[in-house]
């Protein structure tokens, strides 16, 4: 009897998926939980996973295809399957015959790569004689390229050599704007990455985005970190770095100028009661921004775990949509990538973004004497729909004095 395997059920905000990865293939054994498939949507990766042990028969959507919530992907038997052993004296390449000419190329999982499939159109080739190095028999790009090239070489050794005399410069070709060449690779962009070219696109035609920016010392902070943080790492099991003093003094920043913290809803403001802060942080597929949940309240070494968490998640595809959702504010730190200055986009419907850069040692004036400080530029985009130049300034100058004497912190003035 066959099983349906579904995808999973999307979040209401979710409206479909792209099938990313098949890790199984039909007639593969599976065991109950193990993974199966990946499917990409615009704002994470979800894992399918087997209920039940068993082996799949056919897989009804193929990678890159579209999926909606709930659908049927794939066809499984069930019942605990069990493999055949190898006999001792029968090598592993003998157990297991290669698969037919015709029946590589009939099976949909292996095919042809895009590129490959573009190249072979526009040389019309003839698929039957390009011998696929890819998984189970996929022809690659390379594979096409390398049947080109021996064409090519084939017919210049054939050609006779003309006499001298007749040898004429070859005509050069010059490349249409916009024209595409062998060596170029087109692939399809990413549902995470084609939902942030969105996102940003509407938040420049939606909102009026204005950036003001600010110096900060960071030595205060620098000083008090390297004083406890062999202390706080020994407490706490987390080492103490700099986002948790962001975080802290973009809270209290927002408390004071509450309209940083507010967003736009059609022509009215929406106040928000709670502080949660989103944190930019680099995955796989792009850029992502887990939030810190009442971030005003959290200790420094609550921020400093959490953010440590969302940054090993990403990395491997695992945070979850709910952790995405319900920003009111967002901290961008492009420093970690050498960034010196920049003007960040603001996420909607967010008012504020807040943008870190490097450290540098500058000389800077103190008290009528050239000292060398290490300093950071801080940028701060804003909607100006709602948000004044004043109070935009007068936030960004409220995180400069709470790092600049980091005792605020502890005292809120």
């Amino acid at each position: 009897m066959s099983a349906e395997i579904k995808a999973p059920v999307f979040p209401e905000s979710v409206e479909e998926g792209t099938i990313m990865t098949w890790h199984k293939r039909a007639g593969d054994a599976v065991r109950t939980d193990e993974k199966l498939a990946d499917i990409e949507t615009d704002k994470v990766v979800l894992e399918v996973a087997a209920r039940e042990s068993g082996k799949i028969e056919r897989l009804i959507k193929q990678e890159g295809e579209t999926v909606t919530s709930g659908e049927v992907i794939a066809l499984m038997s069930e019942g605990t399957v069990i493999e055949s052993p190898v006999p001792e004296n029968t090598s592993v390449a003998a157990a297991v015959p290669p698969p037919s000419e015709s029946a590589e190329r009939s099976d949909p999982e292996l095919g042809i790569s895009p590129s490959a499939r573009k190249l072979i159109q526009e040389h019309e080739l003839d698929t039957g004689k390009i011998s696929g190095s890819g998984r189970q028999g996929r022809i690659t790009k390379a594979d096409v390229l390398e049947v080109l090239q021996e064409s090519r070489d084939a017919t210049e050794s054939e050609a006779p050599t003309p006499p001298p005399s007749a040898v004429s410069p070859p005509p050069v070709s010059t490349p249409q704007p916009g024209a595409e060449n062998a060596s170029d690779e087109r692939r399809p962009m990413s549902r995470i990455r084609a939902r942030i070219a969105q996102r940003l696109v509407e938040a420049q035609q939606a909102a009026a985005i204005l950036t003001t920016f600010n110096e900060l010392n960071m030595k205060p902070v620098i000083d008090l970190r390297n004083r406890y943080k062999a202390e706080f790492e020994k407490k706490h099991g987390v080492k103490l770095g700099f986002m948790s003093f962001f975080v802290k003094a973009a809270a209290e920043a927002l408390r004071r100028y509450p309209v940083v913290n507010a967003s736009v809803d059609g022509t009215d403001i929406i106040y928000h009661g709670d502080c949660n802060i989103g944190v930019a942080v680099s995955s796989t597929r792009g850029l992502i921004v887990p939030v810190l949940r009442n971030a005003d309240q959290l200790p420094f070494h609550e921020i400093e775990r959490q953010i440590r968490d969302f940054g090993s998640r990403a990395q491997s595809n695992q945070i979850r949509i709910e952790e995405l959702q319900g920003g009111t504010f967002t901290i961008s730190n492009g420093g970690v990538f050498g960034s010196m200055l920049s003007t960040p986009i603001l996420n909607p419907p967010q008012s504020g973004i807040l943008g870190m850069h490097t450290i540098t040692e500058r000389p800077v004036a103190e008290e009528g004497e050239v000292v060398i400080r290490p300093m950071m530029y801080l940028a701060l985009s804003y909607d100006h729909r709602i948000v004044d130049g004043r109070e935009a300034v007068l936030y960004l100058v409220a995180i400069k004095e709470t790092l600049e004497d980091p005792a605020r912190l502890l005292l809120q003035v």
